[in-house]
């Protein structure tokens, strides 16, 4: 009961002081602050004492220009804010990195690339050697590190030996665009021998130097707008990256000269392209899981719970009568990828099915 009456006269209290313009109204205390902004004044800057140092401060949240008057002595509806322009542009030349393996992805074709590489190693003091424009090669002659320019020197982190570099330029899996790669070697100063070429770097460090500094070269160079070497633009004398052929048993086997995280990807948004829905995907078997029968999953497709209780279209049942489900497997055979289509694991897929989705495969590959 004293509780009660407790509640009730706090309630008397709180109805009582209601009415009072010292605590609701323009001027109580519990007022509305939301345009009191409007009636802030500026004061004058902080006065940093002589002598001090003083590091600029730029603002986290840049305040908008139009912003509402301060002179204004009537409610003001404040105006949606402008977006902020952000400038963000993708590199044409990224660094790309599996293992020990370093290299350069260009979105040029290899006939745009091929006069910037060779005259970013002009520039730089390098003699070329050897060069053969048709199969994307150069090869620089026997230098020290004081036959180059110095900066360049000190950022590659040479030694007093003679080095030399060969810069192979290759055709990306994708269309129009380009694989550096990039391998020295490396003998002591006055030697006459014959260092021969090997596969892999064996100064990692200082291959992974000169890439990043050939990026930035490239980069610079393609600002500046670069010219197309024309012996480059034929075809290579090298195999093709991608091609289709058969094996032993007579099957389509779709052939990329790449590794299988590269072949993966790539072979992933190629069934995209090519409009194969891919029902699942079991990379540590290397197995994209395909229905031939539809169309590719599109990001709209994947619906709310109302949405697909009230959908229209075929059912699961009418998608599961009519599929055409299909294996397309990637196995690597001596450093290269090979993609097959199977029925299952124990079954190839008929010859003529299996040419038919590797060739859209290979299309969209480049």
């Amino acid at each position: 009961m004293k509780r009660l009456a407790g509640f009730s006269t706090l309630a008397v209290i709180i109805a009582s002081t209601s009415g009072c313009g010292w605590l609701w109204g323009d001027d109580g205390y519990f007022r509305d602050r939301g345009n009191d902004y409007l009636g802030a004044r500026q004061t004058a800057p902080m006065q940093v004492p002589p002598g001090s140092q003083v590091r600029p401060v730029e603002p986290l949240l840049p305040i908008p220009r139009n912003v509402a008057d301060s002179h204004a002595s009537s409610d003001y509806e404040i105006p949606r804010p402008q977006r902020l322009q952000v400038a963000a542009e993708a590199s044409e030349f990224s660094l790309q990195r599996s293992g020990d393996s370093r290299w350069l992805i260009a979105m040029r074709t290899p006939s745009q690339v091929w006069p910037a590489a060779r005259q970013f190693f002009i520039d730089n003091g390098f003699e070329i050697a050897e060069e053969r424009p048709q199969t994307g090669e150069f090869v620089t002659a026997w230098q020290t590190r004081e036959q180059i320019d110095s900066t360049l020197a000190r950022s590659l982190g040479m030694r007093n030996d003679e080095s030399r570099f060969r810069v192979r330029i290759e055709p990306g899996v994708q269309s129009n665009t380009s694989e550096i790669f990039v391998v020295s070697a490396q003998r002591p100063a006055g030697s006459t021998a014959d260092v021969a070429w090997t596969d892999r770097s064996v100064n990692t460090s200082l291959d992974a130097a000169l890439l990043d500094e050939l990026r930035t070269g490239l980069a610079r160079s393609s600002e500046q707008g670069g010219s197309v070497s024309l012996l480059a633009e034929r075809d290579f004398d090298a195999p093709g990256r991608v091609s289709l052929g058969e094996d032993g048993n007579g099957n389509p086997v779709l052939q990329l000269e790449s590794d299988f995280d590269r072949a993966w990807s790539r072979i992933g948004r190629a069934l995209e392209a090519a409009d194969i829905r891919i029902d699942d995907l079991d990379r540590s078997l290397g197995v994209y899981y395909v229905n031939l029968a539809e169309g590719a999953q599109r990001p709209e497709e994947s619906r709310g719970f109302f949405s697909r209780l009230f959908r229209r279209g075929p059912s699961q049942e009418d998608i599961d009568a009519r599929a055409e489900r299909y294996q397309v497997r990637i196995t690597t055979v001596s450093g290269s990828a090979q993609v097959t289509v199977e029925r299952n694991i124990n079954t190839v897929a008929p010859s003529d099915i299996a040419r038919r989705v590797l060739t859209q495969l290979q299309d969209n590959l480049g």
